[in-house]
């Protein structure tokens, strides 16, 4: 679903990415795992068509998104969704509104349309009815994270891309939203990309690890291979966790 091949970015006179290969199956939960400054956000942008890479290709479902014009991306983003690190929900509005918002903005759905399409996508992330009426302010830190993946799959993206989606949570969210990336990947057959520095949740969630470390990938692979690494950065880097040497 997603190949990256030999991808190069420069800003000013830093190296970013200096040589990316990765393939990430259909179905498939990739987690690309690195210390903050590796390049892990640089290179989702990349994906998505929001940077254009100095030179390297980003296939996207068959398709080399790097030379494409504004109106050939939209098409290719219309694959993706979204879950930023704070959910951005709109505060304004409610549980029901924000994840009907991309139906009414991108569709020509009737309003019984949507309300069945919206329900249904809240239960399958395991959001009770009493929700919808509900704000954002209103719901905890684990529920604002499934309302904002109902709203980035409502559309049926082949792809969803998570941008550290466990950051400041404490261990009991950190599970809940674990299970939501897995419950997606198994509910709507979803590429997953997630964007980490935890370790915990990477290794819970991940069909395959890549670890970044200084603009190029030094390990890719199922978890446990990751594990075994003998990498000095991976190493290093799992320590913290597993209590390597």
């Amino acid at each position: 679903m997603i190949e990256v091949v030999d991808l190069h970015k420069t800003f000013g006179t830093t190296k970013v990415l200096t040589g990316i290969n990765l393939k990430v199956p259909a179905g498939s939960t990739c987690v690309i795992l690195g210390g903050s400054g590796s390049g892990k956000t640089v290179l989702m942008k990349h994906m998505i068509g929001l940077l254009k890479p100095d030179s390297g290709k980003v296939i996207i479902d068959g398709q080399d998104i790097v030379p494409m014009g504004v109106r050939e991306l939209q098409e290719v983003r219309n694959k993706f969704g979204m879950v930023f690190q704070a959910a951005a929900l709109f505060d304004s509005m409610t549980v029901f509104e924000n994840v009907a918002f991309p139906l009414r903005e991108h569709t020509k759905d009737s309003e019984d349309v949507i309300r069945q399409k919206v329900r249904a996508r809240l239960d399958l992330m395991g959001l009770k009815p009493a929700v919808e009426a509900k704000f954002p302010s209103d719901l905890s830190g684990g529920m604002r994270k499934r309302v904002g993946l109902a709203r980035a799959t409502i559309l049926g993206p082949k792809i969803v891309l998570y941008d550290e989606p466990t950051t400041g949570l404490d261990p009991i969210t950190t599970d809940y939203v674990d299970e939501m990336i897995l419950a997606a990947q198994e509910g709507l057959g979803v590429t997953s990309v997630v964007i980490s520095h935890d370790i915990a949740s990477a290794f819970n969630v991940a069909d395959q690890i890549a670890f970044l470390s200084k603009g190029v990938i030094v390990e890719n692979g199922p978890p446990e291979q990751v594990r075994e690494s003998e990498h000095p950065a991976v190493k290093v880097f799992l320590q913290t966790w597993f209590g390597k040497n």
